[in-house]
């Protein structure tokens, strides 16, 4: 029978952490190569450094994306280090919804100094359907809402700040 002690000193944080990886990279390939076209401009810019920086269709560099390259570099570095499959492809996305949900509970305890209100936040941001379709998926919307999600918590927390000279 395992020890019921030793499991109260795992912190809630890293039981929804692994539980929310568990669940964004749970059966990833299932979708195959995902949006195919911007699969086509993650495996050009793993092998051109001029696609990857200007978010290139192709190898050559003459079509670009209709999205900011910022959103590919991830998807392409992870190709560039474990060649091309659709885990090498999705894993970066399902990596960034974690991170969104670590950034999620990190703003909500700053906030409200609730442990509960945060770890409930947290699970709401990894359970919500079209964050775990959109986090399982190679569309840019991943790293927008991480950004956006962490330019929120950072306004918040300016606002904390106390003002030097005012």
């Amino acid at each position: 029978m395992p020890d019921l002690r030793r499991l109260r000193r795992v912190p809630p944080l890293a039981v929804l952490l692994l539980a929310t990886a568990v669940l964004y990279l749970w059966g990833l390939g299932a979708s195959g190569w995902a949006n195919a076209y911007y699969t086509a401009a993650v495996q050009a810019g793993s092998e051109s450094w001029q696609a990857f920086f200007f978010g290139s269709f192709d190898a050559a560099g003459s079509v670009t994306v209709d999205k900011p390259p910022l959103a590919l570099w991830p998807m392409a570095l992870s190709v560039r280090l474990f060649g091309l499959s659709p885990w090498a492809v999705l894993a970066p996305q399902a990596l960034m919804g974690v991170a969104t949900v670590a950034v999620v509970h990190h703003g909500v305890r700053r906030a409200t100094g609730s442990a509960t209100a945060a770890l409930l936040a947290g699970t709401v941001m990894a359970l919500t359907p079209v964050a775990v379709l959109m986090f399982r998926f190679n569309n840019p919307d991943g790293l927008l809402v991480l950004l956006l999600v962490g330019a929120a918590v950072l306004t918040l927390r300016s606002l904390d700040a106390p003002r030097a000279g005012w």
